[in-house]
């Protein structure tokens, strides 16, 4: 009797074990997710648990900005007339590309741990983010130079720069990557020889000692951008200033991220708020790079160079220093009152007028023959007039010759002494 009841009783445990987990494995998928979605992948569609969604949502939203700005970008370069923004092309464009990424590697954190996230986990955080803050710290350089000096070296040296800075992250995570995956081997088949060899099952403090070189490279895109500020030329500080805020609320993450995986998640959430704090640091950092730093960026691509703007206004119209304006009006006022002149004494020239002119036919004695003094006498005055002319400019009121203060020319002076002597020859006959 005690053989058989033992005998059920194990058939009955075995049924359990058999029949147990297949129930519990079909009342563990969360709500939200459909039969054929792999556990894996529960947290992508999770409704209960909400961070899952809601970081996803983001992510994808922020691809697809950053892919509809980076065409725009590309789209916009050859109508950008502005060569010193020409030059920034290539980094504004490699910003996007690892700003892209960043996006993109928030799904890693989101869905479950196996060997292939784990790994693209530890590589790329530290690479894609070494990307975004490289650019930034050229860019910022970048504008230093052109706030002092409002030109600055080619677009490919700063390009150059990002990309020797941006290797040594890459550099540091490979070597990184392989002795910590060395020092747990796979076996033949390609599984892992202990469950403590996968990749993500290193300590918190170790992931972050990883990052330091990109700790100093937001360190010092913090520190280049505050000089921008102070430059002379104003154009530029509304950049300087727009990288300044995006170091400091960067560095605002980065230090919450820090604090809460490396001391708060062990004393409140446990290991399960690991994942949920690096996707929201993701995605938190990316959209800060976005709208702080892209956004501005594509809006200005409108804006005219303001020194092609000055040098075409200064071919259309020329200054005029003070001096050439007083030479204008001279010019134009000794003009026009010589042309008073020449209309108000049309016989007063250079003409020479000959002595003779007035005879009228009466006898030869009562004609006025003037003398070789009186000759003489008239040249010198006429070029004293005309060097008068010539030098101080005279006002004309349009009244004749006569009427202006009593004086008269030399011709009519000569004028009236020939009707004067011809009246009294005139009357002495």
């Amino acid at each position: 009797m005690d053989h058989l009841t033992s005998k059920r009783f194990h058939l009955l445990l075995f049924i359990a074990l058999c029949v147990v987990p297949g129930s519990l494995a079909q009342t563990s998928i969360p709500r939200g997710c459909g039969d054929n979605v792999g556990s894996l992948y529960f947290s992508l569609c999770d409704l209960t648990a909400v961070w899952g969604v809601v970081v996803e949502a983001f992510a994808a939203a922020g691809l697809v900005a950053t892919l509809i700005l980076l065409i725009v970008l590309l789209a916009s370069l050859p109508f950008i007339t502005d060569k010193k923004w020409r030059s920034s092309m290539g980094l504004h464009a490699g910003f996007l590309i690892f700003t892209f990424g960043l996006f993109a590697l928030t799904f890693a954190f989101i869905v479950g741990r196996n060997f292939a996230t784990c790994t693209s986990r530890r590589f790329l955080f530290g690479v894609l983010f070494a990307g975004c803050f490289s650019c930034l710290l050229m860019h910022a350089i970048r504008l230093n130079i052109l706030a002092r000096r409002n030109s600055a070296p080619r677009g490919w040296v700063w390009c150059l720069g990002a990309l020797g800075l941006w290797l040594v992250e890459v550099v540091i995570n490979t070597e990184w990557l392989i002795i910590t995956i060395v020092r747990y081997p796979t076996n033949i088949t390609g599984i892992l020889a202990t469950a403590t060899a996968i990749p993500c099952n290193i300590e918190n403090q170790d992931f972050v000692m990883a990052l330091i070189y990109v700790l100093n490279l937001l360190l010092a895109v913090v520190v280049a951008s505050v000089p921008i500020l102070a430059g002379k030329h104003k154009r530029w500080r509304k950049d300087g200033a727009f990288i300044l805020v995006l170091g400091l609320l960067s560095v605002g993450i980065w230090v919450a991220w820090i604090l809460m995986f490396v001391y708060g998640n062990a004393k409140h959430g446990g290991p399960t708020w690991d994942d949920p704090t690096l996707a929201i640091a993701l995605v938190s950092n990316a959209w800060v790079f976005l709208l702080l730093h892209t956004v501005p960026a594509v809006c200005s691509l409108s804006e005219e160079d303001e020194d092609a703007a000055a040098a075409v206004e200064e071919n259309l119209y020329p200054s005029r220093g003070y001096e050439n304006i007083l030479k204008e009006q001279s010019a134009q006022s000794i003009y026009m009152e010589n042309k008073a002149f020449s209309m108000d004494e049309p016989t007063a020239g250079n003409k020479p007028v000959s002595p003779y002119s007035g005879y009228n036919g009466q006898p030869r004695s009562c004609v006025y023959q003037p003398t070789e003094l009186a000759i003489i006498t008239k040249g010198v005055v006429n070029q004293r007039m005309e060097s008068y002319d010539n030098i101080i400019p005279r006002a004309s009121t349009g009244t004749p010759p006569r009427a202006q203060g009593g004086h008269t020319s030399p011709s009519a002076q000569l004028d009236d002494m020939r009707q004067i002597y011809t009246n009294v020859c005139g009357e002495h006959y």
